[in-house]
């Protein structure tokens, strides 16, 4: 993502989401890094489920979660993930990591939305059914 937003081909090629992806807050969970360098972001080294309860508490848009099934398992696993909104690209690549690696339990799902692409991509949205 920081490879590819903040530059100018991004803007070029598509200045609109170039422009939100760049303006918009983002939360980078590293143990690793020592300070973000892109724009607006705001860095967390640990407590990760603790953060996001209470970012899940305050008022404001939703959050959306881009590029890593490891922190999408781990909060999944604790219920804290409202929907989950998947883009099928049917390329079989014959290897790769499972979408929610380290899922402990059975995750059951409701598909609410869908939507079909000109290029063959698929959009599933689903939210966790509520077992009452």
């Amino acid at each position: 993502m920081l490879s590819y937003w903040p530059t100018p081909l991004a803007m070029k090629n598509d200045p609109i989401v170039a422009e939100r992806m760049n303006n918009l807050p983002k939360v980078v969970f590293s143990r690793t890094l020592d300070k973000p360098s892109w724009n607006n972001t705001k860095l967390i080294k640990s407590e990760m489920l603790a953060e996001v309860r209470k970012m899940k508490n305050e008022p404001g848009e939703g959050m959306a979660i881009l590029g890593s099934g490891s922190i999408v398992s781990q909060l999944a696993q604790e219920g804290l993930i409202d929907e989950y909104q998947i883009v099928v690209n049917p390329v079989v690549l014959g290897s790769g990591r499972p979408m929610f690696e380290g899922i402990k339990e059975k995750l059951a799902l409701n598909l609410i939305k869908t939507r079909t692409f000109r290029n063959g991509n698929v959009y599933l949205c689903y939210e966790p059914m509520r077992w009452r």
